[in-house]
């Protein structure tokens, strides 16, 4: 889940990117957690390193967006920021506080999409992490974001991503080993799953993209804790 602050004043100019950020999430796949202000001394003056990219405007009453971003680089280095403006002299003060890049008004949606794409490879170079695991005639690097669950199946390890499944050697326990910090739990003897992509419970068995994957009885509530723990991790 992609964690976006939409900074805008502008109550037309607000509605229309939210809905933008909701159209490219339909057509993406991507999941925003998307939180909005109306002026930089909002998100500025109380700010926690709580977001992944920052949409903002510059022409703001109280605070302007590049103050407003001056104050935000003090304690976030990381964040993604992206000038949404119709001041285009100052763009070039945006390099200045490492902004991305930015968009002028009024904006269409593919202007903007492309913003958003770029930002997101910007954010998925910084947090990528890959693992090896062992396969028939080598070893193969996966993308621990792409894995939806991991399954062990007689003595053979799947790896079961949004592209396809791999087949490697080894035991659930060892898969939990590495991936358990990465928000993996361990829903049983047979599987273990990424909370990220969970759509839901029914009964005894856990929804990840379509598909239903059994839940232990034993193993159904600490399943609902760690969901609802990591759920609260990524609204922060």
């Amino acid at each position: 889940m992609i964690r976006i602050a939409l900074v805008e004043d502008d109550d037309g100019y607000r509605n229309e990117f939210i809905g933008y950020l909701k159209k490219y999430e339909a057509e993406s796949g991507q999941r925003f957690r998307i939180t909005t202000f109306t002026d930089g001394d909002e998100i500025a003056d109380t700010y926690k390193s709580d977001y992944d990219l920052i949409l903002m405007d510059i022409a703001m009453r109280f605070m302007d967006g590049m103050t407003a971003a001056e104050k935000i680089r003090k304690y976030d280095s990381e964040v993604v920021i992206i000038f949404i403006t119709n001041m285009p002299q100052y763009v070039m003060k945006g390099y200045a506080v490492d902004a991305l890049d930015y968009v002028l008004k009024p904006v269409n949606y593919f202007a903007f999409t492309q913003r958003i794409e770029r930002a997101i490879g910007r954010m998925a170079k910084r947090q990528r992490r890959y693992i090896s695991v062992t396969v028939r005639g080598g070893i193969q690097k996966l993308d621990v974001s792409k894995i939806l669950y991991v399954e062990v199946r007689d003595h053979d390890l799947i790896y079961h991503t949004s592209k396809d499944s791999i087949l490697s050697r080894g035991t659930l326990a060892d898969a939990e080993q590495i991936l358990g910090d990465a928000g993996f739990f361990r829903c049983s003897k047979c599987y273990l799953v990424n909370l990220e992509f969970v759509d839901g419970v029914q009964g005894n068995d856990v929804i990840i993209s379509g598909e239903n994957i059994q839940v232990s009885r034993a193993r159904k509530k600490d399943l609902l804790d760690a969901l609802n723990n990591y759920m609260n991790e990524v609204s922060k």
